[in-house]
C-alpha cells in the first residue's frame, strides 16, 4: 500500500517529508538496481584505468617505444581524469545524473574500442584522454547518485560499495588480460571492454533512474511526470504538483558555491585529503609490482603483489563503509588512512619474506577504504544543487595527486633510493590526509 505523507498544505507534501519516509524503510527494488548499476559502471571505470597498464609491455614490444613515450600515454589518461571530474562532471548538476552516466559510458566504451585500432602514440594519447574524460565524471556521478538514493542511516556503506566496484573492475580485467593477451593481443583486449561497455548503455538507459533530489530541487521539463514514474516503482504515492522546497536551495550550480554556506574549510580539507591520498595510492598501485620484486621476490609472486592488494582493497572498502555507520565517517576514515601509514613504516620488518604480500594486502585494505570513504564526505557535504561539482572537483585536486606520486615515486627509485625510504616517504601524505580528515567540519558529516 502506498504512505500517505504529513503536509502543511492541502497540496503537497514536503521534500522533508518525503525524504523521513524513504530513508525510514526498506530500499524498493528501484533503488537497488540504481545502485547495482552504478557499481556495475565503476567496475568499467577501474577495467578502463587499468587495461593500459595489461596492456603497455605488449605495446611497447609491438611498437618499439620506450618508457618514457609509454608514460606520456598514461599522462594523457590521468589529464582527462582530472579535467573530467573537474568541468565535465559539473554539469551532471545541470543535465541530471543519468543523462551523464549515458555519456560518460558512451566516452568511454567508444574511445577503449578505437584504442585496438590505434597506429600510433599520439591517437594512443588521444583515446586514452577521452575515456579518461568519461571515467573522471563518472565516479564523481555514481557517487552522487548512490548517495541520494540511498537512507541516510546506510547512505555512508552503499556510497563505499558503489565505488568498491572500481578495483573489482581493476581485479578482474587483470585476471581476464592474463588470458586473452598471450594469446589474442593487446587490441582483442581492447575490443573486449569496448564491447563491455557497449553493453551497459540500453541498462542505463532502461534501468537507471533519474534522482529524485535533483528532479525535486532543479525542476526540469515534465519533473512531476517523471518524479511520480520513479515514486510509483519505490512503492510511494504519486504527488499532484512538485513538493515544497525551500527557495535557497535552489541555486544554480557554481563553482564558488563550494566555498559559501560554511563549506570554504570543508572543501580545502577535503581536496588536501583526496590530493594526498591519490599521491600514496597511486605509488602503490604504480609501483608495487617492481618494489615486491627489489625486495627479493620471485616475478610470479611479484605480480601477485599487485592482485593481492587490490583483494585488500575491495575488503578494505566494505569494512570502512560499514564502520563509518557505526563510528562515524571522519573518524573512521581517517583511522584507515593514518593506519595505512603505519603499516607503510613497517615495510622493512616484512621486506624478502613472503610476509610481505600479506603487508601488501592490509596496506590495500586500509588505504583504499580510507580513500574510498572520502567519496562519502563529499556526498553528505554538498547539497544536491551542487553534489555532483563538489565531487568531481575534489576527485580532480586528487588526480593531480594521481600524476604526483608515480613520478616522484619513479624519481626516487632511479635515484636508488631503498624500498624502504620510498615506504616510509609514501607514508607521510597518507598522516595528512588522515588529518585533513579529521578537521572537516559539516553539520552533515559524523
Amino acid at each position: 500500500m502506498n504512505p500517505t505523507y504529513k503536509t502543511t498544505t492541502d497540496t503537497s507534501p514536503s521534500y522533508a517529508d518525503i525524504k523521513g519516509i524513504i530513508d525510514n524503510r526498506s530500499l524498493s527494488w528501484l533503488q537497488y538496481t540504481t545502485i547495482f548499476v552504478c557499481f556495475l559502471m565503476n567496475m568499467l571505470d577501474g577495467m578502463d584505468v587499468l587495461i593500459i597498464s595489461y596492456t603497455a609491455p605488449s605495446i611497447a614490444s609491438e611498437w618499439a617505444i620506450s618508457s618514457e613515450m609509454l608514460g606520456m600515454v598514461f599522462s594523457a589518461g590521468v589529464v582527462g581524469m582530472a579535467v573530467g571530474a573537474m568541468f565535465l562532471a559539473p554539469k551532471t548538476d545541470i543535465i541530471g545524473r543519468k543523462s551523464m552516466i549515458l555519456i560518460c559510458a558512451i566516452l568511454m566504451g567508444g574511445s577503449i574500442f578505437a584504442t585496438a585500432y590505434a597506429q600510433s602514440i599520439t591517437q594512443l594519447s588521444i583515446f586514452r584522454f577521452i575515456s579518461g574524460l568519461g571515467i573522471g565524471s563518472m565516479l564523481a556521478s555514481t557517487s552522487a547518485l548512490a548517495s541520494e538514493y540511498a537512507p541516510s542511516r546506510t547512505k555512508d556503506f552503499w556510497v563505499s560499495l558503489v565505488i568498491s566496484g572500481y578495483p573489482m573492475g581493476a581485479f578482474l580485467s587483470g585476471l581476464v588480460a592474463a588470458e586473452v593477451i598471450p594469446t589474442y593481443g593487446w587490441r582483442t583486449m581492447y575490443i573486449l571492454a569496448g564491447v563491455a561497455s557497449a553493453i551497459t548503455i540500453p541498462l542505463i538507459f532502461f534501468m537507471l533512474a533519474e534522482s529524485l533530489d535533483f528532479l525535486f530541487k532543479t525542476r526540469p521539463k515534465n519533473a512531476l511526470q517523471k518524479s511520480n514514474h520513479i515514486m510509483v516503482k519505490m512503492g510511494l504515492a504519486p504527488l499532484t504538483q512538485m513538493p515544497e522546497v525551500k527557495l535557497e536551495v535552489r541555486k544554480a550550480s557554481s563553482f564558488s558555491s563550494l566555498f559559501t554556506d560554511g563549506r570554504k574549510v570543508g572543501t580545502i580539507g577535503l581536496w588536501v585529503a583526496f590530493f594526498m591520498s591519490f599521491v600514496t595510492l597511486y605509488f602503490l598501485t604504480s609501483w608495487i609490482p617492481k618494489l615486491a620484486a627489489n625486495t627479493g621476490l620471485s616475478l610470479e609472486l611479484a605480480i601477485y603483489a599487485g592482485t593481492v592488494f587490490n583483494m585488500g582493497s575491495f575488503a578494505g572498502i566494505l569494512t570502512q563503509g560499514y564502520l563509518s555507520g557505526k563510528f562515524g565517517l571522519r573518524k573512521v576514515i581517517g583511522t584507515f588512512l593514518i593506519l595505512t601509514a603505519i603499516l607503510m613504516f613497517t615495510f622493512s620488518a616484512f621486506s624478502g619474506s613472503v610476509l610481505v604480500l600479506v603487508l601488501f594486502g592490509l596496506i590495500g585494505f586500509c588505504i583504499q577504504g580510507g580513500f574510498v570513504g572520502l567519496y562519502s564526505v563529499a556526498a553528505r557535504m554538498y547539497p544536491t544543487e551542487v553534489r555532483t561539482t563538489g565531487i568531481g572537483w575534489a576527485i580532480g585536486a586528487g588526480r593531480i595527486g594521481a600524476l604526483v606520486g608515480p613520478l616522484l615515486g619513479g624519481l626516487l627509485i632511479g635515484m636508488n633510493v631503498s624500498t624502504t625510504a620510498n615506504f616510509i616517504i609514501f607514508g607521510l601524505p597518507a598522516i595528512v590526509a588522515g588529518i585533513a580528515t579529521y578537521v572537516i567540519k559539516s553539520k552533515d558529516v559524523s
